[in-house]
């Protein structure tokens, strides 16, 4: 990874990028025209000026060794992380040899480094030592009782509210508008539960939202009216569905499972955005324990999650699980080397294998969205006015999501297919398949379809 013969794919650069703008921006910066003194050492640093608008031009410098993933620095004004210029210098490395010549860092760029990781080695110096002490157990468990009955009182708010709406009929959904399930939900953070909080605004979304609503809405109305009694019935639970509830009302957890080291290959970034965070979801998948994790990672609107790791790569890593009946989450623990290349690919299912993936994962989470699946040997097929991802070796296949069908990712999939078997990584719910990343059958860099 580190080293200088060792070059990312232009498909890994861009699967950094924030939104969709700063792909497209930072793809016209990738070309040799607008930098000048752009070098690269075998560390793993990469830097150049790009000229602006401005007089001066733009100082970035990119620390592509960083283990939790590329760190960036830019002169400029922009606020997205990587910003364009940050991508297009890594395009112009990811390309032509010659493009990014090997040599000495200027100061500027030495300084930064330099600070970035003296303070890594503060941190890590003062993680080994231990933390503080921790705070009164007594008053925790205060707090958590406190909390707890908060959100027993809003789970029988909101049960009444759900009778409210049987009794009178879902049509009076539609006339009511968004606004009372709104006003639901603020009750709900009033409660300190945000899970129930953000299910109570998508059942204020479903009326007029086209054919079939009513049906929709009974079935949002009967997954949260199950979370609300298994809430209610909590003591009664196993314990690890008793967890799996925990986090569904919005109750923070930990990664208390014991650390697992493996290789883990990079399957799938994305971002989700709402008006106040952005969500990155990074899928991994440990080549020697064949165990797929989610990583979470977060930042303020507006800005991109600190946490990268290009679609492709692997990396040497400590992974923790989170508590909870077939929860995937986990948080990324000590790093042994930065991401680097690598062929290896996840094991492949069949479409039918998929559907029964999904039924067993619903038995330890009723509220679960989508369960992550590799398919092997499937091809993009036409449906009508939609498409699916027919098996190759079977009669069966599997419908892509309405969201996955309006994406560029599609005809990129498409593309690569030419009408013969590809193997996909995506996500698998009950209203289809979201693929997120492509192999071509023969060996080949993946394909990011996010």
């Amino acid at each position: 990874m580190t080293q200088q013969g060792v070059r990312w794919t232009a498909d890994q650069v861009l699967a950094l990028a924030p939104d969709a703008a700063s792909r497209k921006a930072g793809s016209k910066l990738g070309a040799a025209g607008p930098w000048s003194e752009a070098g690269s050492s075998d560390e793993g640093t990469v830097w150049g000026l790009c000229k602006g608008s401005g007089s001066k031009p733009y100082q970035t410098v990119v620390d592509i060794a960083d283990t939790a993933g590329p760190a960036y620095k830019c002169s400029c004004p922009s606020r997205k992380f990587p910003c364009k210029h940050a991508l297009g210098l890594l395009l112009l490395w990811a390309g032509e040899d010659d493009a990014v010549p090997a040599g000495q860092a200027p100061d500027w760029a030495e300084q930064w480094l330099a600070g970035r990781r003296k303070r890594t080695e503060e941190k890590r110096a003062a993680d080994a030592s231990g933390s503080p002490a921790a705070a009164d157990p007594e008053a925790a468990r205060r707090r958590a009782e406190r909390r707890a009955e908060r959100i027993t009182a809003g789970a029988g708010e909101l049960e009444q509210r759900l009778t409210d709406l049987l009794r009178t009929g879902l049509a009076s959904a539609e006339q009511a508008g968004y606004g009372v399930w709104e006003e639901t939900a603020a009750r709900m953070v009033d409660a300190q539960a945000p899970g129930l909080a953000a299910r109570a605004r998508e059942l204020g979304a479903i009326p007029s939202s086209g054919p079939g609503w009513p049906v929709r809405l009974l079935e949002e109305c009967a997954l949260l009216h199950l979370l609300d009694q298994a809430w209610l019935r909590r003591e009664r639970l196993p314990d690890g569905l008793a967890a799996t509830v925990r986090s569904r009302i919005g109750l923070p957890g930990s990664a208390d499972g014991p650390p697992l080291r493996d290789s883990w290959l990079v399957l799938a970034q994305y971002d989700t955005t709402d008006a106040k965070l952005t969500t990155r979801r990074i899928w991994l998948h440990g080549t020697a324990s064949d165990r797929t994790s989610l990583l979470l990672s977060y930042g303020a609107a507006g800005r991109a999650p600190e946490l990268a790791l290009p679609v492709g790569l692997a990396l040497e890593a400590e992974v923790s699980a989170f508590p909870g009946a077939g929860q995937l989450r986990a948080a990324l623990g000590e790093q042994f080397a930065p991401p680097g290349p690598t062929t290896a690919r996840p094991p492949g299912v069949t479409t039918e294998q998929a559907a029964v993936r999904y039924g067993e994962a619903l038995r330890d989470d009723p509220w679960l969205d989508a369960v992550p699946v590799t398919l092997d040997r499937v091809v993009p097929t036409p449906d009508g006015d939609s498409w699916q991802l027919a098996d190759a070796d079977t009669e069966s296949a599997l419908p892509l999501t309405p969201a996955a069908r309006s994406r560029p990712g599609l005809w990129r999939l498409v593309a690569l297919s030419g009408g013969a078997p590809v193997k996909v990584f995506g996500e698998l719910g009950h209203r289809g398949f979201t693929p997120l990343t492509a192999w071509p059958q023969a060996a080949g860099e993946p394909v990011s379809l996010c």
